[in-house]
């Protein structure tokens, strides 16, 4: 399948062949988000994370080209053993923290969402399946924030390469 580009984006490669990743910006670092962890930058970085029933929050302020991105696996942390970004309530609350830290405004966040994939064959027949619970407590303390979703491919039976540029929001999707 070919990845999914924001439509905005005019890059002559992208076009041609649908299978490349946008690239990062000249001196723009790059970043590998790993399960659990989240990052946020206020220069320009290229974020790449894979997903299978997890999901990730790509968070940004485009005015001030200030994003950041979490990858979590469980959708709440029941406030036993230790917190962390591996929980969707945590890692979301988290995220929020670190771009608003950063310089980022409350009010000018967008997000986008991606991943919470049923990759377990067994599990596909469950309508609640724990991909679909991630993808439900990010859209429910994303609307608690008031902070708009204008992106996402979520769901459906394959796993996800993402890169996600902290600086314009711009995000390369491509199902595994």
């Amino acid at each position: 399948m070919k990845p999914i580009v924001d439509p905005s984006l005019e890059m002559e490669e992208t076009k041609k062949n649908g299978a490349l990743p946008i690239q990062a910006k000249e001196g723009a670092r790059t970043f590998y988000l790993h399960p659990g962890g989240i990052y946020a930058s206020p220069d320009p970085v290229a974020v790449t994370t894979i997903l299978g029933s997890c999901v990730a929050v790509c968070l940004w302020d485009s005015l001030r080209g200030i994003g950041g991105i979490n990858h979590y696996l469980l959708p709440h942390w029941a406030g036993e053993g230790q917190s962390s970004g591996r929980f969707g309530n945590v890692a979301m609350r988290l995220l929020i923290e670190k771009v608003v830290g950063l310089g980022g405004k409350p009010r000018d966040l967008q997000a986008k969402l991606f991943g919470g994939a049923c990759v377990i064959e067994a599990m596909q027949a469950s309508g609640r399946h724990l991909g679909i619970q991630n993808i439900d407590i990010a859209r429910k303390l994303l609307e608690k924030e008031e902070i708009p979703v204008v992106g996402e491919d979520v769901g459906g039976k394959k796993g996800r390469k993402v890169i996600f540029h902290t600086d314009s929001g711009i995000t390369w999707v491509k199902l595994l």
